[in-house]
This record gives C-alpha cells, structure tokens and sequence, in this order.
C-alpha cells in the first residue's frame, strides 16, 4: 500500500464488488458492495512492526503499515449509504489536518490498547471512527466542489459578458477573477481548455444570431464583429469549422 500522507482514498472491497457497484450488476442494476475500505496516509505509531499490524472483527478489520492505514467496515453498518459517498470513490481526496490527526491518534491509541480492550466495543468504536471520517470528508468535499462550480460559474459569466472583445483570452479571465492562469485551467478540467470554450461560445452567439430573423438585415461582418472574431474570413473559416457550414450557408437554411 502506497499513499500520499494526507490522502484518502475510499473504494469498494475487492475487483469485482467495485465493478458491480460502478458499472452496476448484470442485470443493469447499480450492486452496493459489502464492504467499504478507507485508505489514508497519515502518521501511525513509531514502534509498529514494518510488517505492520492487523486488527479482525466480523463488521470491521483494521490494517496499519508504515504511513498507512487501511479500515475496512461493512457498508450495512454505515448510516451513510454508497450511493452518498460516490463523490469519494476511487479517487485520492485530501483531508484536513485536524481530522487526520484525530483520525491517526485514535488508531495509535487502539492499537496501543487492543490487548485489554472488548472486541465488540472495540468494533463499534472502529465503525463510528470511519462513520466521521467519511461524514468529514464528503463535507469537506462537496464544499470544494461547490466552491469549484461557482468559480466556474463565475468565469463563464464574464466570458459571455465580454464575447464581443477579440482580445478575451485565459490571461483576461484570470485576471478579472484574481486567480492565477493554472488555477483558471484546474476549473475547466474536463478536456475543453478556456481558449476552446470561448470559441464555442462565440459560435454558439453567432449561430443564435444568424438564425434570429429580426438580425436579417445584419451583415456577416457585423455579426463576426458582436462575436468578437477579428475578421470576416476568420469567422467564417471558425464557423464552417464547427457547424460544417458557412455562416451564410447556415443562413441561407
């Protein structure tokens, strides 16, 4: 096991139980696997064996090796279902350092106690510690994909509001949000870069446009002009591009 400390990963146990509970069974039915597995990098006890050290109950078991712990309980026992934790799944996603920390000193102290501890209340406390971690960090992560989708919303705004300026560009978006270029990127991660999206959007006005009856009387060079390419010809090339026809092809039809 190799995590990055202050990363969880949350995952389904085994091959085929992820399988059936993302792609759904045979039948076209989503699966919920049996059990859950969280994966965090964070401190564990300086004494544990390199081999590592291994805790089993029937609803939960519990794995530590150096910089590692491995918690895997019964998704039954859980009041938060799978479907709610899908935002976590399959996927390393930071953790706060308060809760890391809470979460790698209770497993120290288990570990410390084991011996002398009820193994039913022991898996009990097991279940409600993964309980929190998973509550924590599925917060922690909406937020951040809230957050994420707002500044989203906010860039897409100001490109829309400034289509007709041909000088709009990343440089311009970023600058008018206060964030860095590369931040600007990380909030169109989904294979369409900022350059490509605001070509589209410029597409779709002039589409919008060629099409309203009522701009009839515009010329091609004026609507080239509102969608903020610099010439006639290299709108029309952009157009033909996109639409596979002619921006007075497109009229015309």
């Amino acid at each position: 096991m190799d995590l990055a400390n202050g990363l969880l990963t949350v995952r389904a146990s085994g091959a085929a139980a992820a399988r059936a509970a993302l792609d759904g069974a045979s039948g076209g039915t989503p699966g919920t696997p049996e059990r859950i597995q969280l994966l965090m990098g964070c401190a564990v006890p300086r004494g544990l064996p390199r081999s590592g050290a291994e805790l089993r109950f029937p609803d939960c078991s519990l794995h530590v090796v150096p910089g590692v712990v491995l918690l895997t309980v019964a998704e039954a026992k859980l009041t938060v279902g799978f479907t709610e934790l899908k935002p976590l799944m399959f996927q390393p996603v930071p953790v706060e350092a308060a809760l890391r920390s809470v979460f790698s000193g209770a497993i120290a102290h288990v570990l410390a106690a084991a011996h002398v501890l009820d193994p039913h209340g022991l898996s009990h406390h097991l279940l409600g510690l993964a309980e929190l971690v998973l509550r924590s960090a599925l917060k922690a992560e909406l937020d951040r994909v809230d957050a994420l989708a707002a500044r989203r919303r906010e860039a897409l705004d100001y490109i829309r509001d400034h289509l007709a300026d041909p000088t709009l560009g990343a440089d311009a978006v970023a600058a008018a949000l206060h964030i860095s270029r590369r931040r600007l990127y990380q909030l169109f991660d989904d294979g369409q870069g900022v350059s490509e999206r605001i070509r589209g959007l410029r597409v779709d006005r002039a589409r919008a446009l060629l099409a309203d009856p009522a701009k009839a009387g515009r010329g091609i060079g004026e609507i080239a002009k509102d969608c903020g390419f610099v010439s006639a010809a290299h709108f029309s090339r952009t157009f033909r591009q996109v639409v596979g026809r002619t921006p007075s092809e497109f009229r015309g039809r």
